[in-house]
Order: structure tokens, then sequence, then C-alpha cells
């Protein structure tokens, strides 16, 4: 499918509209924000479900081409919050824009949530990490070629320039490992740099992404957080560690092996996030 072709003003009338329409439907407004990455769907099972809306009957939303991502979002109960989840996200690769690929979390903020929890599969840089490991990204590099924020800013949603100097949330880092270290888990943090794919590294720019100080790659993320934090949440990611590649002695990489890894980790995180909500 290809990108919606916003202009400014009127990206700003159907953020309204999607927004107006959830409004009339949603149970309540949501304090928590989660979008599930790639295998990480499990989270959705273990909610309370009060309404569940397909993308394609909200007005504006785009498609998810993606096998992986259902495409759903669910309003519930999760560890006693009230949370919106996003079954399925978009990509830059899918042919969306930025601006195009954030239009669900950017409706879904004008709910005035608190906080944004965002996962995703991706792969180890670090050759400390191993399969299957989780990491709390404490920070990001964005190298997809476009911004979210590009263009005229709507004073009402956020600052003209965001500060992203603390753009993943320090206190919520914190109580996720101190959740982890009580369930036994091990929990890695590290710099998640996102590219625009959808091929996957090369040994030489695996080797020029660990260079420039990343920890994992991924396809997805930074464009969510630059809208999160414009927005005001409080932001926490967790990326669970798919594969890892030693430039100078690279394996091939598959994706139906990132999935397989993915969904094998998948109950160790849900776990853990029902958790860290439980302890919020």
């Amino acid at each position: 499918m290809q990108d919606q072709s916003f202009n400014q003003d009127d990206f700003y009338q159907k953020v309204k509209e999607s927004f107006e329409f959830l409004k009339e439907r949603s149970p309540f407004s949501p304090d928590i924000i989660i979008t599930l990455g790639t295998g990480l769907s499990g989270l959705a099972e273990a909610c309370e479900k009060d309404l569940v809306i397909p993308y394609e009957r909200i007005p504006h939303f785009p498609r998810s081409t993606v096998e992986t991502h259902t495409g759903e979002l669910i309003f519930g109960k999760l560890s006693g919050k009230k949370v919106a989840l996003f079954r399925g996200r978009f990509h830059y690769y899918e042919g969306y824009s930025a601006k195009t690929l954030t239009f669900p979390l950017r409706v879904l903020t004008l709910f005035k949530p608190r906080i944004y929890l965002v996962s995703n599969a991706a792969g180890g840089l670090n050759l400390s990490f191993k399969s299957g490991d989780l990491m709390l990204i404490k920070d990001h590099i964005n190298l997809i070629p476009d911004n979210p924020l590009r263009g005229i800013n709507f004073e009402e949603w956020g600052p003209r320039f965001p500060d992203m100097s603390r753009a993943y949330d320090e206190e919520l880092r914190t109580l996720f490992k101190k959740v982890a270290s009580s369930l036994g888990e091990e929990i890695k943090e590290g710099v998640y740099v996102a590219v625009p794919g959808p091929s996957l590294e090369t040994p030489a720019e695996t080797r020029f992404l660990r260079m420039i100080g990343a920890d994992a790659v991924g396809m997805s993320t930074v464009p969510e957080v630059i809208v999160a934090v414009h927005a005001g949440l409080r932001v926490l990611g967790v990326s669970v560690i798919a594969n890892v590649n030693d430039p100078d002695n690279f394996q091939p990489i598959l994706f139906e092996e990132v999935v397989k890894a993915s969904q094998a980790a998948e109950k160790r995180l849900t776990r853990l996030i029902t958790e860290f909500l439980k302890a919020l």
C-alpha cells in the first residue's frame, strides 16, 4: 500500500477525526500506550479486553503489510492499569513516511496518556549479547531519513524543538530492572539504532553501526518515541535481541529466525511487563 499523502492541514484534521471516532467508542482514556513488536503479541492475550478495533475500521489509519503484525487496536486492563495496545505497527520500509507511520500513536496521544511502552525485535551488535537477551533502550540513533515532526508544528501537540536528552525515562528503567531482578531475569541496557530497511545489514554496515555506538539495530521504534516525547509521555523501550552477528565472522540473517527468537522470548517479556505495570 502506498503512503497517504497528508498535507499539513489535512494531517491535523485527520488526526482529530480519528481521535473523535475512538473517543466515542473507547470505554476510557488510557493511561498507558503499548506498541507490540515482531513476535511479541502475547501481551494482548493477557489483556482484559474492553474494545478491539481492526485498523481498517479506524478512519485514516494506515494498513500493516507485514505478516507478523496483526493490525488491531485494543483498549483494556492489564495488571489493573488502563491501557491501549497497538497489535501491529508500521514501518518506513513499507513505503510510509515517518509522519504517517506514527499517525496512530499521534491520535492516541490526544487521550493524554502518561506512559508509552514500546517493544521490538532487534539484531544484536554488542558482542556480549546473545540471542534471547532483553535490552532496555537507554538512548537511540535515528538513521531513518525522515522525522515525524518535519513540517508545521502544532503547539497544542508539543514544542517545535522537543528535548531528546532523556527520551527514555530513567526512573521507569530503574523500576523495570528492579522487577526483572525479582523475577530472576537479567536485563541488558544499550543504544538502539533505527535503519530504513527492509534489507538486513551487510558485514560492513554492521561494523559501522557498532563504531557509532549502537548495541542493537532495528527498523522501527525511533519515530514513535520522537512523537511520544513530543507529546510529553514518559517512554520505556525494550528490545528482544533476536540474533547477534560479529562482522568479522558474519552469518546469514533470516527474518524467519528473527521472528522465532522473538516468540521464544515472548512469555518472559509478557511476564516482565505485567509485573512492571503492577509495580507502577
